[in-house]
């Protein structure tokens, strides 16, 4: 059983290498082989989960003096199930990709770019200690740029992946320095052995543990595009959508909040204690980001027409959710969420990918329509997603939803309290919106009349997935994966209780009621909705912002180095030695009677020193 996390490490990347290696002009057999280790790897997880074991194993990489870095996995119940979304996700991508991308010229280089994003984030699921971490930290940057950009070809998709890459360097520096900082007062970077450094040191600074604390989370800021680095993630849809289900909906993006649980979780053998050890001033400030994310991106959706910049916007509202909890130091209620939210919304992108393929690569949701009758098992498969990320009771998205929304109301934190009820009312307004629009209202294209249901390879992932949406949350499943599961308890006249169904209702009458049937957007021209529908123009922002800030210090930074460096200095400094170079050059003539002139002068400089002077 200790050999097995350290196979299916290892797989996808062996995977990887044979593909970029010896299977580049063999598309199809790079694909199947890509395919079969991902399922391989998922019977692995499968089989570690059912039994429930602890592992770990480690060995030592840097070991000198008092220095020492581990290279080793940690098996745990948080592992375990953030390993069953890698692998299990991730397989039905890939099965979802080999109908979705078979006509397309690069398609080896394309799952070669999934292996490795596989192997990536197993590492980062797997690390045992904090460097190990952002190593794979580092490599799921590489392999997301490179699924982003897969269509580099397209000026948007190469622009995409830069602005992802970059957008997530300044997230990584700041978690670089946090992890330096957090080793300077705990001694250590293995997870496992953070509390017993904090406890070894009673007299370290709380406040210096709470900048560290913000500095590490910086790097989930990034990954997980809490605003204000949110910006990159709807641009990312420019990627295949399969590649949208895996990277920007299931893992990557998950992957900022599963490291600030592991790391939470390894402060305290209890989490209970978390309050005592984790400033306040930190713990709230993470709460605030992920609520202000949440209710920035609720907003925006609410206003977007392209039906996977929709499902991009509800997926950084459920992150704003999940590191809301976290902040809230309830990070089991984040996982927990975490773990039902990539489910449903790995179906809801793979559902539009399936809606995409059959209208014909058209994303425009007021150019869809009637899908109801041309596609009923994605119609099916949709709506039990939408009903699952809406929160409606039944569905694992509800119970998930619950345990957030209690977490706010015990810890007293009632504006968030508000702001997450506010959101889970944008949440159903905006599915339902999508669904009317596109499923139920008239066909409003030739694309949507000509739509066909897709083949099996693409809807026998959307219904495995639509199975998970229902029962990922219950104890059958979530009981195996504690501490991401956490039972629901039914209290009706609870605060949390009432927000949700009052949410999930008025938000669906609201949609039915301005969405059912219609032509075009009924809030398109409202002043407040073009603030949502352009973003906050906080694009726009940052543009001037580079404009006036960085550009004008850059010509500054120019301007200096002409001028001041290169022109007085250095300049300076040339012109100088060649014209002492150019006066001693005219003393070595090679002229006789020069010499003789020069000597006499010299002869007469002694005898004047000599006989005057001393």
């Amino acid at each position: 059983m200790e050999s097995i996390p350290w196979l299916i490490l290892g797989l996808p990347l062996l995977t990887a290498a044979l593909i970029h290696l010896g299977l580049k002009r063999k598309q199809s057999i790079a694909a199947l082989v890509s395919t079969f280790s991902a399922a391989v790897a998922l019977i692995f997880t499968i089989l570690l989960v059912s039994k429930g074991e602890n592992l770990s194993n480690h060995f030592d990489w840097v070991n000198i003096g008092g220095f020492k870095v581990e290279v080793g996995i940690e098996l745990d119940s948080l592992a375990r199930g953030m390993l069953l979304i890698v692998t299990g996700v991730g397989f039905l991508v890939h099965l979802f990709s080999l109908a979705y991308m078979k006509e397309d010229s690069a398609l080896a280089r394309y799952f070669c770019g999934l292996s490795l994003f596989m192997f990536s984030m197993t590492g980062i699921v797997l690390a045992s200690n904090f460097i190990m971490m952002f190593m794979f930290w580092e490599l799921v940057g590489l392999s997301s740029y490179l699924l982003i950009g897969h269509w580099y070809q397209k000026d948007t998709a190469a622009d995409a992946a830069k602005k992802a890459f970059l957008t997530n360097r300044i997230g990584d520096f700041g978690f670089m320095i946090g992890i330096l900082m957090l080793w300077g007062i705990a001694g250590t970077f293995t997870f496992s052995e953070i509390a017993a450094g904090l406890a070894a040191r009673p007299e370290y600074s709380v406040f210096f543990l709470g900048v560290a604390i913000l500095c590490i989370f910086a790097g989930a800021m990034g990954k997980s595009a809490q605003a204000p680095l949110h910006v990159w993630l709807p641009d990312a849809m420019e990627g295949p959508t399969p590649v949208s289900a895996l990277i920007h909906a299931a893992t990557m993006v998950a992957a900022g909040v599963f490291m600030m649980a592991r790391f939470f979780t390894s402060l305290t053998p209890d989490v209970a204690d978390l309050g005592s050890i984790v400033p306040e001033f930190s713990s709230l400030t993470i709460a605030w980001i992920g609520g202000i994310t949440s209710l920035l991106a609720a907003l925006m959706a609410t206003q977007q027409d392209d039906i996977k910049k929709i499902l991009a916007y509800s997926t950084l509202s459920q992150l704003g959710y999940m590191v809301m909890a976290v902040g809230l130091l309830d990070p089991e209620a984040g996982m927990f969420h975490l773990f039902t939210h990539a489910w449903f919304k790995a179906l809801l992108f793979l559902g539009s990918g399936a809606v995409i393929f059959a209208c014909h690569h058209e994303q425009n949701i007021w150019k869809m329509g009637g899908l109801k009758k041309t596609m009923p098992i994605t119609f099916y498969t949709f709506g039990l997603g939408t009903l699952a990320l809406c929160g409606v009771p039944g569905t694992s998205g509800f119970l998930s939803k619950e345990h957030i929304l209690e977490s706010a109301a015990h810890s007293g934190q009632w504006a968030l309290f508000g702001v997450a009820a506010l959101v889970a009312f944008l949440t159903t307004f905006y599915m339902f919106r999508l669904f009317f629009i596109a499923f139920l209202s008239e066909s409003r294209s030739d694309s949507s009349k000509k739509a066909k249901e897709v083949g099996p390879l693409m809807w026998i992932p959307l219904c495995a997935l639509a199975l998970m949406a229902l029962i990922s949350g219950y104890e059958p499943i979530g009981g195996n994966i504690s501490p991401l599961y956490k039972p629901f308890e039914f209290h009706p006249t609870a605060p949390a209780f009432i927000a949700s169904i009052s949410a999930v209702l008025i938000g669906a009458f609201l949609a039915f009621k301005l969405y059912w049937n219609v032509k075009e957007d009924p809030l398109a021209e409202k002043a407040i909705f073009k603030v949502f529908r352009n973003k906050f123009y906080i694009d726009e922002a940052y543009a001037k912002l580079v404009s006036y800030g960085q550009d004008s210090v850059a010509a500054f930074v120019h301007f200096f180095d002409e001028l001041i460096i290169n022109g007085l200095i250095v300049g300076g400094f040339t012109r100088a030695a060649g014209g002492f170079g150019r006066l001693f050059g005219r003393l070595q003539s090679g002229n006789l009677q020069g010499y003789a002139v020069l000597f006499s002068l010299g002869v007469l400089l002694v005898i004047y020193l000599t006989v005057f002077v001393s």
